[in-house]
């Protein structure tokens, strides 16, 4: 299959190298908004087309699926312009600025019949995580009563910078806590309850949160972001019969401990979620199982609620 990039940014540079490192994919086209800078991408990766306008790079006939890897201010309308022109959609989390915006665009897909679309969300593909998720489904822990993940760092305020930037989708939720609330998704569903705090930028967007989620029968998610502190990028999972600890970083799990006994693999990155993409759409899939539509909208459901009470909303957002 032949794939376009939309954008140039430094997620865009990491999955365009991986990509290139799966048997039967090329990378044909890319866009940015500065012709320049889409030409020194094409130079770096040996991509035969740049150009200037991702409308241009829809427009080419050749390019069966596009990546989009802009800021998650401009996935509405990129994904929904790219499912228009008949093109495939990998499209990068966090999914979209509000559960508005994700609906639509699962709906425009749904409306296309044959398009396949995926939020990029690559832990699930990982192989550890996989084994993770499955020895909790074999019960080797037990009932999962706890989850704790972490993700974040800091990272100095500049209101220009794309995570500081409202209308780029900016924040600590959006950009890092949706890998621990995925991963609470995943492995303890649908959360009963939905209680958050944390701090806010003065571009008005989060800049840490704690999130609890309360499952029936007392089972919780302990989970925390930010831009603000060093807090890290781990999970520990504890069940009744015992525990899992995913070491930093989680979002691309190298090392797990399951009940005292430690499991490795070596760095991937990204090349399992290209492959599935890939034999997703041979399959005529419109969606993968690993992270389906509705997955993807449950996420952003959570995520807008913590929110909310965070006093953040993106709805009013200019794109």
């Amino acid at each position: 299959m032949k794939w376009g990039v939309i954008a140039t940014g430094g997620i865009a540079q990491a999955v365009t190298a991986d990509m290139l490192k799966v048997e039967g994919v090329t990378v044909l086209a890319v866009s940015s908004r500065d012709v320049t800078r889409a030409q020194a991408f094409a130079d770096r990766f040996g991509i035969e087309r740049a150009y200037g306008d991702y409308h241009d790079l829809l427009a080419d006939p050749d390019v069966d699926v596009v990546y989009v890897a802009t800021p998650h201010g401009q996935h509405h309308e990129v994904t929904l312009a790219a499912l228009d022109a008949g093109k495939h959609v990998l499209c990068e989390k966090a999914f979209a600025l509000t559960v508005a915006d994700a609906e639509e665009m699962v709906e425009k897909a749904r409306s296309k019949g044959n398009l396949f679309l995926m939020e990029a969300m690559w832990t699930r593909f990982n192989p550890l995580v996989r084994k993770v998720h499955q020895a909790i489904t074999d019960g080797e822990i037990g009932d999962v009563r706890s989850v704790r993940a972490s993700f974040g760092f800091a990272h100095t305020f500049d209101a220009n910078d794309r995570l500081w930037a409202k209308e780029a989708g900016g924040g600590a939720m959006l950009d890092l806590g949706v890998y621990p609330v995925a991963l609470a998704h995943l492995l303890l569903g649908v959360p009963q309850e939905i209680h958050a705090w944390g701090g806010k930028a003065p571009s008005d967007v989060d800049s840490d949160a704690g999130l609890l989620l309360g499952y029936p029968g007392g089972a919780h998610a302990l989970l925390s972001c930010s831009l603000v502190a060093n807090i890290g990028c781990e999970a520990e999972i504890v069940g009744t019969k015992g525990s899992i600890e995913i070491a930093d970083p989680m979002f691309n799990a190298q090392k797990a401990t399951i009940n005292g006994v430690e499991h490795t693999i070596e760095n991937e990155g990204y090349t399992h979620q290209i492959r599935a993409v890939e034999e997703s759409i041979a399959a005529g899939l419109t969606e993968n199982p690993l992270v389906t539509w509705q997955d993807t909208l449950e996420v952003m459901r959570t995520m807008q609620e913590a929110l909310r009470q965070l006093g953040v909303s993106y709805a009013t957002t200019v794109r």
